[in-house]
C-alpha cells in the first residue's frame, strides 16, 4: 500500500528529473537527423552511446508511470501498456526494415537484392532476434536479479517476497493470461514456418490474438499499489494530476525511444560494420540488445526491488505482444510499402529462423504452466540460446543443422514440462481465460499473506 502522508511536494524528484534530462542530447539528435535540424558530427560510437543514455532514461520514466498507473486502472493492464510502449523500439527499427523490403519487391518483383543482405530477411532477422534475446537473456537475468534481491534481504533479516526467493520468480495468479494468449500466439506460430509467406491472413489472426488479450485485461480491476519513490510521490497526487502525469510521462518516455532507438541501432550496426561484422549477424542479435534495452531495464528495475512478478510480467508481456502484434504488423507494413496483397516472402533460411523462435517460445511457456520459473528453467532458457548465437557467429556454416537440432530439443522438453505440469494445465487456461480477475487477485493476496 502506499505511504499516504499528506500531499506530496509539488516540485519533481530529483530522480525524475535526472531521467527527463539524460535523454535530451540523444533525443536532440535523433530528432535532428528526422527534421534536418543543425547539428555536428559525432563519430558513430558516442551517438551510440548518447541514445542508450536516452533510452536508459526513457525506461526509469516509463518503470515510474507503469507503477503509478496501477492506482487507476489494474496492474495487469499497465504492465501490458508498459510493455507496448517498452517495445517501441522493435516496431520502429523492423518497420524500417519491412518498408524497405516492400519498396524493392515493388519495384523488382523479388527481395532479392544484388549485394547487401535480403531485406525481407533482416525485417525477419531482427524480429526473431529479438523474441529470443527476449527469452533467452531477459528472462534469465530476471530469475537471476531477483534471487540476488532475495539473498541481500535474507542477509539483512528480511523474508522473501511472495514473488521471488533465490532461485525462482513466481507470477502472481492474474498472469495466467500472460501465459495463456501467450501460448496461443505460440501454436499459431508452428504454423509459420511450413509457409512461403507471411501474408495478411497471418496479421489478421495475430493481431486478433492480441485485441483478445487487451479486452482480457481491461476487465480486470485497480488495486491500490506499493510504491515508492517517483512512483509514490506521481501515485499520491490529486487524480485529475496524477493521470495528467502517468499520461505526460508515457508519451514523453514513448516520444524519446520512437526518436532514438533506431538510431541507437542504426549507430550499433555502423560501429560493427566498421569492424567487419556481418550484417545480418548485427540485425538479428546487436540491432535487437538495443530495442530490447527499455523493457530488459524495467524489468530489473521491478525485479531488484522485489517485484519479481511484475519484472517477469513485464517481460512475459512484452513477448505476447511481440509475438503477436509485432509479427501481426510486418504483412501490414509490407502490404502497404508495396502496394500488394502478397505476403512477405519466406525464404528456406527465414522459415528455420522462424522454426526456432517457435520452439523457443513453446518450451517458455511450457516452464511458466505453474506459473513459475526456477534457476533450472532459466539457466536451460540462457543455455539453448547461447549454443545457438554462438553457433551463428563463430560457425555459420553449421548454424542449419542447429537450428534443427535446438528446435527438437525445444520440442521434447516442452512436451516433458507439460507431461510433468499437465494437472495445471487446465487450471491455467481456465484461469487465464475466464476466471474473474478478483478471485484471482484473492489468490494472489493470500500468497502475499503467506510470505509476510
Amino acid at each position: 500500500m502506499t505511504q499516504q502522508s499528506g500531499e506530496p511536494p509539488a516540485r519533481p524528484p530529483l530522480q525524475l528529473i535526472a531521467a527527463l534530462l539524460a535523454p535530451v542530447v540523444g533525443t536532440y539528435l535523433g530528432l535532428a537527423d528526422y527534421v534536418g535540424l543543425p547539428t555536428v558530427e559525432l563519430s558513430e560510437p558516442l551517438r551510440a552511446l548518447l541514445f542508450g543514455v536516452a533510452i536508459v532514461g526513457a525506461a526509469f520514466t516509463l518503470s515510474w508511470a507503469a507503477e503509478a498507473a496501477q492506482v487507476d486502472i489494474s496492474a495487469g493492464l499497465a504492465l501490458a501498456l508498459l510493455a507496448l510502449l517498452a517495445v517501441l523500439p522493435e516496431y520502429a527499427i523492423d518497420s524500417v526494415f519491412t518498408f524497405e523490403a516492400g519498396q524493392i519487391y515493388a519495384a523488382e518483383g523479388q527481395c532479392a537484392t544484388t549485394g547487401g543482405a535480403n531485406p525481407c530477411s533482416l525485417a525477419l532477422a531482427n524480429m526473431t532476434g529479438a523474441n529470443r534475446v527476449l527469452v533467452g537473456v531477459g528472462w534469465p537475468l530476471v530469475v537471476l536479479i531477483a534471487s540476488w534481491a532475495a539473498v541481500r534481504t535474507r542477509r539483512a533479516g528480511g523474508h522473501d517476497s511472495a514473488s521471488s526467493s533465490p532461485g525462482e520468480v513466481r507470477l502472481a495468479p492474474p498472469l495466467s493470461a500472460e501465459v495463456v494468449y501467450l501460448g496461443i500466439a505460440t501454436l499459431y506460430s508452428l504454423t509459420l514456418p511450413l509457409k512461403d509467406t507471411l501474408t495478411l491472413v497471418d496479421a489478421l489472426v495475430l493481431v486478433a490474438i492480441f485485441v483478445a488479450y487487451a479486452l482480457r485485461l481491461a476487465k480486470a480491476p485497480a488495486s491500490e499499489p506499493d510504491l515508492l519513490g517517483v512512483s509514490q510521490w506521481v501515485g499520491e497526487s490529486a487524480r485529475s494530476r496524477r493521470r495528467v502525469l502517468v499520461v505526460t510521462m508515457f508519451t514523453v518516455a514513448g516520444l524519446i525511444i520512437v526518436l532514438t532507438a533506431e538510431h541507437f541501432a542504426e549507430s550499433l550496426v555502423l560501429t560493427g560494420t566498421e569492424l567487419g561484422i556481418d550484417q545480418f549477424l548485427l540485425v538479428q542479435w546487436v540491432a535487437p540488445l538495443a530495442s530490447e534495452a527499455p523493457e530488459m531495464i524495467v524489468a530489473c528495475l521491478y525485479a531488484w526491488r522485489l517485484k519479481a512478478s511484475d519484472s517477469l510480467g513485464t517481460l512475459l508481456s512484452s513477448k505476447v505482444n511481440q509475438w503477436t502484434l509485432l509479427v501481426g504488423t510486418i504483412p501490414i507494413v509490407f502490404a502497404l510499402s508495396a502496394t500488394t496483397t502478397d505476403g512477405l516472402p519466406l525464404e528456406t533460411d527465414q522459415r528455420f529462423e522462424l522454426l526456432l523462435t517457435s520452439a523457443q517460445s513453446l518450451f517458455a511457456v511450457s516452464l511458466l504452466v505453474d506459473l513459475s520459473l526456477t534457476l533450472w528453467g532459466a539457466s536451460a532458457l540462457l543455455s539453448l540460446f547461447l549454443v545457438q548465437f554462438v553457433v551463428s557467429v563463430a560457425a555459420p556454416d553449421l548454424n542449419e543443422p542447429t537450428i534443427i537440432g535446438l528446435s527438437i530439443l525445444y520440442g521434447v522438453l516442452a512436451v516433458g514440462q507439460l507431461a510433468l505440469h499437465r494437472r495445471r494445465i487446465v487450471q491455467v487456461v481456465k484461469d487465464g481465460l475466464v476466471t474473474p480477475f478478483p478471485e484471482l487477485e484473492r489468490d494472489a493476496e493470500e500468497q502475499a499473506a503467506e510470505h509476510e
